[in-house]
């Protein structure tokens, strides 16, 4: 869950890293040596940060404090638990915060190319939504695509297949369980549909999957798809959702290039949108295309390795979630976003992150301010 550029600097975080890579990478698929039971180090990741936005009081907020365990069973059978805490504690209905079970599968290996999973899991879809600790992603807060487009962190209960083919490719592949339509909204597009693993209506299962390739020295470039009908809630709606996503990240000595583009399709969104009206009142005007799309060239000033580390890095972002409104429907202008964002990292030990920047966000509408954000913030991952 680190970047290739990363140097492992003890033991606890080289052993982090074998089981703890992203799903289906090689050195996760080959089993341990022993075959007695061993009980995985305890590890994590949190983040704090300020942010400021112009015209508003500043806002220090520990966002995410997140325990990683994992235990091997056998050479074969091995667990991985993520537990996080968010906005430091939770009262009442998450008024002020929440407490998420984000990962709890059991792996078992049956070889390179093909083992199983079963349990909660990160659905394999983008860059960030698998590995979203603080210290592999520039700038403060996650990109704007990978939490308004791609609602990460996405996660629900399911089951599948994942592991390496051929030469450089690697595949996950589960099915899940399905979104909540009803809880679509325009501002947040499927965000609220995650059901969380939480008694989650399997009507209708959803299907989701990735491949990857890393063939090519520094480069990386995946393709991630999600589809599901997701109207359980209300039966005589039809409403499918196919999420399509392609990414890539290069890096080449003190370069480093990443973007992302998303698309998420939403069958029947008109009486979706009529449906979920009758039942609160007001028509969620949810749209039946979102789009969003982002690129960053990071470069690292001071190349010495940590604590002489320190990247320079710009991204442009261009998200809306009301990219194509269904018949009858206007979209609403405030949703069609942009940002540009550019800051600075600075590694004082490859697992500590210190960042700070400055996003400018802008909107498609006459009524509604465009904002200025500056963000500072602390992460670190052990």
């Amino acid at each position: 869950m680190r970047p290739l550029f990363f140097k492992t600097p003890t033991i606890l975080t080289a052993l982090l890293a074998v089981t703890l890579l992203p799903a289906g990478s090689a050195a996760q698929d080959t089993p341990p040596v022993e075959d007695s039971p061993v009980t995985g180090p305890l590890s994590g990741y949190m983040d704090f940060h300020f942010n400021k936005a112009d015209g508003e009081d500043g806002v220090l907020d520990f966002h995410r404090f997140v325990l990683l365990m994992t235990h091997s069973f056998s050479s074969r059978v091995r667990f991985v638990g993520e537990l996080e805490l968010e906005h430091a504690f939770v009262e009442g209905l998450e008024e002020a915060g929440e407490l998420e079970l984000e990962q709890a599968y059991v792996d078992f290996l049956l070889s390179p190319a093909v083992n199983l999973r079963a349990g909660m899991l990160l659905m394999p879809v983008g860059i960030i939504n698998e590995r979203h600790e603080p210290p592999v992603f520039n700038g403060v807060e996650r990109p704007f695509v990978d939490t308004v487009i791609v609602p990460s962190t996405w996660f629900d209960a399911g089951a599948g297949v994942h592991g390496s083919i051929g030469p450089g490719f690697r595949y996950r592949a589960f099915v899940v369980a399905p979104l909540n339509a009803l809880e679509f909204d325009a501002a947040e597009g499927i965000r609220g549909g995650r059901q969380k693993g939480s008694e989650a209506n399997v009507r209708n299962v959803a299907y989701t999957g990735r491949l990857e390739y890393l063939g090519v020295r520094g480069l990386t470039v995946g393709a991630s798809l999600w589809s599901g009908e997701s109207a359980f809630a209300a039966p005589r709606l039809d409403t499918s959702v196919t999420v399509g996503e392609l990414d890539a990240r290069f890096r080449r000595h003190r370069l480093e290039l990443r973007g992302q583009f998303a698309h998420v399709a939403i069958d029947d969104a008109a009486a979706l949108n009529d449906s979920a009206g009758r039942l609160v009142g007001v028509s969620p005007n949810v749209a039946e295309a979102l789009r969003g799309f982002y690129g960053e060239a990071a470069y690292r000033i001071w190349n010495a390795g940590a604590p002489r580390d320190l990247v320079a890095f710009l991204r442009y972002e261009n998200f809306d979630t009301q990219f194509r409104m269904p018949e009858g429907f206007l979209p609403l202008k405030e949703f069609d976003r942009d940002a540009v964002v550019t800051g600075v990292t600075y590694y004082a030990d490859p697992d500590v992150a210190v960042k700070a920047d400055y996003t400018y966000l802008r909107n498609q509408s006459g009524l509604f301010p465009n904002r200025h954000l500056l963000n500072v913030g602390l992460g670190w991952w052990f």
